[in-house]
Parts: structure tokens; C-alpha cells; sequence
């Protein structure tokens, strides 16, 4: 390793490439880490950190409503969205500076330049300069695209333009049905615009549990959303200071605003793995093996860039993974099934497991129990919410396979959850467990009629 001139050099400090380069140094290598642009990465400059700052805000309107119900008078309240904005950014910076002293406690060299890969051990720097490394990790994540070009697409903006606009819009037509697309409507809904959510599919949230995507889909909706599917965004006019958007079944909204969400494409261009023959999964990320190593030996990558399982808490567990197997001599895959996650919509949802769906297609027989009921807090304010629970139950062994939660705090419900189904909690374990009243969650072990149960047939 003497030969280089460090031991190893990770391409872009976000949450992955920053825990890498950490626990890498403390195992005693000598690490170098290149950023282009702001230290923390997309989770922590322009991702899940900002936007849970803009969520909360966001709620605060309901609080307001909710108060009178309670006994208090609240004067009518104002947003103003600069303020927000400015405080937003302070925290950004905070946290920014904080992961600089991390890596600088460490001993980390960091680099503010954009890094490329010459050659299977030497990076190129945008001034110039060359560094030799032993191992190299790429942990460039992903950024937002646009899907293909149409007629004005110039005027839209992404998720990473929406965290600066200099004022909060009047109208605003969000498209996509993801995670950031219905994050962002509920946002901006929350905080006072008119929203229109445009999406392709016949449903928002693909790839969720069909429950959980039409009671979500009802819920935008009592809030005031208008929630298009089976629409595209097919050309955005400039009409003096408003935008005309044309969709494709040919209608016309009106916005201040437009916001493309409709995914994130792995940040491999400009890399120089081409050059390397670094190979690329069918779908579009870095191709890895169960430790994170690419098809060149010495080359690794972890986080979004992999297009695994686009979390960074998933990124952080890849990055602390390839720093104790390549230089902790403990080698370490990451396991990637019953990962929890939440989207933090309104109301928030919490996931993890299989969706009944899945557990359909994977098991002989699935019990699934489900509830909804209205939270104890809106029987005086008087709100129209419901919360939305179920487990889907393995019906021959009686493991909870699956749990799936709308309702207020699902982000913080799924995380505890999560430990039991990863532990392989049983049904019996749950309906053991006593329940803590009066809670919401208490729901999750007191269900006790199956909703309904599923056998595969021969046919199936």
C-alpha cells in the first residue's frame, strides 16, 4: 500500500461515502475523500434532512386548526416561507460543518473537486492533480431526472430547486408518484398552495402495499390535493407570469410552479468506469456483489449509485459494511430484506416487510389482519382522518411478515416494529405483548380477527 499515495479514495462524501471514509481511518488507513459539491451528501444537503425540516412546518397548519378544538383561541396565523427557508439553511450548514469535523477528527483528507477514475488505481482531479489509491469507492448517489424531453420542460424544476425558491407558490403541479413526488405535495399543500399531483400510473406509491396506496391516495385528497392519475405532464407553456401545463388526456392546469419528481438515475456519468469495464446492473446502478465490490477488483461502491435499496440508512450500513471488510478483517454483506422505511406524506406512512401482494406470490397461505379507525386526537378537533394498520402473518409458521401503518408518528411506529419482524416475530409474539393504552399503536397487538386469509392453489 506504501506504493500509493493513500490507501483509500472515496468519490463523494455523502452519508454512505462519510461513514466509509470514517471507519476506514479508524481502522488505520490512509483515506482521501473528493466532494464536488457540499459535504453530507443528498440526504443531508438537499434530501430527507431538509424535507423533514419543510414537513414540519408543513403540519404546523393543522396544529393551528386543531387547537380550537381543545379550548384554545389561536389568532389567525401567517407563514412566511423565506424565514423558513433561511432557517433551513442554517441548519444545513450546521450539520455540514459537522460532518467536516467528523472526517477532519479522523484524519480524512477532503477534497472540494470533482474526481473521475483514470485508471484502476489513479483519480484524477477536476484542477489536474492525480492521487494514487490502493481501493477506490464510489458513493456518487443519484440524481433527479426528467424522463423524456417535452415542449417547456425548461420551466419545471426538481426536488433540489424546490428546498430554494424564493417564495412559496400560489399553484403548483407536482409530477410523479414516488416518495419525493407525494412528500412534496403534501409539503406545499400543508403550507398553503393549491396542488395538482400528475401522475402516470394508476395509482401513487408503486410498489406499496395496494391498502396503503389507496387509503394514502383518499387522505391527499380530503386534504384538498388533486391527485390525477393516468396522466403525464406533456408540454409546459410560459403565459406572462403563470404556467399553462397541458397533460396528455389533453387538459390544461394553470401553475406558478411546476416540480418533475419522477425518480433519481445513479450518478455513474463522468465516472470513467467505462473505461474500466465496470459493469452496470440492468437497472442502470453500479453492479456489486454482496460486499459492495464492483467487476474490477479494487473498486467498490455503495449507496444510491448501486441502485440497491435507495435509503440512507442503507447507504450508511454499505459504507460501515465495506470499511470492516476491506480493512476491519470482518468481512460483511448487508442484508437487504425487511428493510423499514417511511414517507413522510400526510398522514406519514411506515413500512416494512412484504406487501400482500408479495406475500401472495412467496407463501402457501397468508393471514392478514387490517384496521382503521379514527386517531383519538381528531375525536375533538374534529379532523377527517383516519389511520390505516395491517400484518400480513405467514399462515404456516405464524411469522409477521409484513406490517404497514398510515397514520401520525408511522415513521417512528415502523423502526420498533421493524426489530420484531427482522427477529422473526410471530403473531402469537405480538397478540403476547400488552398493549399500551390509549395509544395508536396498541392496535398492532390487539388485532385478533383475520380480515382475510389467503391459500395458493395448484393454479397459482
Amino acid at each position: 500500500m506504501a506504493d500509493h499515495d493513500v490507501d483509500l479514495f472515496v468519490i463523494g462524501a455523502g452519508s454512505g461515502g462519510v461513514r466509509a471514509a470514517r471507519v476506514a481511518a479508524s481502522y488505520g488507513a490512509r483515506v482521501m475523500i473528493a466532494e464536488e459539491y457540499r459535504v453530507g451528501g443528498t440526504c443531508v444537503i438537499r434530501g430527507c434532512v431538509p424535507k423533514k425540516l419543510l414537513v414540519y412546518a408543513s403540519r404546523f397548519s393543522d396544529e393551528f386548526e386543531d387547537a380550537a378544538g381543545y379550548g384554545w383561541t389561536v389568532p389567525a396565523p401567517t407563514f412566511h416561507w423565506p424565514a423558513l427557508i433561511a432557517n433551513k439553511d442554517r441548519e444545513i450548514a450546521r450539520l455540514e460543518a459537522a460532518y467536516i469535523d467528523t472526517l477532519e477528527r479522523f484524519n480524512v483528507t477532503l477534497v472540494k473537486s470533482r474526481a473521475s477514475i483514470e485508471d484502476a488505481h489513479t483519480i484524477r482531479l477536476a484542477t489536474g492533480a492525480r492521487v494514487s489509491a490502493e481501493t477506490i469507492l464510489i458513493s456518487t448517489g443519484a440524481w433527479p431526472h426528467f424522463g423524456p424531453k417535452i415542449p417547456g420542460i425548461e420551466h419545471a424544476i426538481s426536488s433540489n430547486e424546490a428546498f430554494h425558491l424564493p417564495e412559496l407558490p400560489k399553484r403548483i403541479v407536482v409530477q410523479g408518484g414516488g416518495y419525493i413526488a407525494v412528500e412534496f405535495a403534501c409539503i406545499f399543500a400543508g403550507l398553503g398552495s393549491e396542488v395538482t399531483l400528475v401522475y402516470r400510473g394508476d395509482n401513487i406509491l408503486r410498489g406499496f402495499d395496494d391498502d396503503v396506496r389507496e387509503h394514502l391516495r383518499s387522505e391527499m385528497r380530503n386534504r384538498g390535493i388533486t391527485v390525477t392519475c393516468g396522466r403525464t405532464v406533456a408540454a409546459i407553456e410560459k403565459s406572462g407570469d403563470e404556467l399553462i401545463v397541458n397533460l396528455s388526456n389533453g387538459s390544461k392546469v394553470a401553475a406558478d410552479k411546476v416540480m418533475f419528481a419522477i425518480g433519481r438515475r445513479p450518478n455513474v456519468m463522468g465516472l470513467g468506469i467505462e473505461e474500466l469495464n465496470i459493469k452496470i446492473h440492468e437497472h442502470g446502478g453500479i453492479d456489486v456483489d454482496d460486499f459492495s465490490r464492483t467487476s474490477a477488483p479494487n473498486i467498490y461502491a455503495v449507496g444510491d449509485v448501486t441502485n440497491r435499496v435507495n435509503l440512507t440508512p442503507v447507504a450508511i450500513r454499505e459504507g460501515h459494511a465495506f470499511a470492516d471488510t476491506v480493512y476491519g478483517g470482518k468481512p460483511t454483506p448487508v442484508d437487504h430484506t425487511n428493510v423499514p422505511t417511511a414517507v413522510f406524506s400526510e398522514p406519514e406512512i411506515g413500512v416494512v416487510g412484504l406487501t400482500e401482494l408479495q406475500a401472495r406470490e412467496r407463501l402457501a397461505k397468508v393471514d392478514v389482519y387490517k384496521t382503521t379507525f379514527r386517531p383519538m386526537k381528531a375525536t375533538l378537533s374534529g379532523r377527517n382522518t383516519r389511520t390505516f394498520m395491517k400484518l400480513l402473518v405467514d399462515g404456516g409458521t405464524d411469522r409477521v411478515v409484513g406490517c404497514h401503518i398510515v397514520g401520525p408518528d408511522a415513521g417512528e411506529l415502523i423502526q420498533v416494529v421493524g426489530i420484531a419482524v427482522k427477529m422473526g416475530a410471530t403473531k402469537v409474539d405480538f397478540d403476547a405483548t400488552m398493549a399500551v393504552h390509549p395509544t395508536a399503536a396498541e392496535e398492532l397487538v390487539t388485532m385478533r380477527e383475520i380480515a382475510t386469509s389467503h391459500r395458493r392453489t395448484a393454479a397459482e
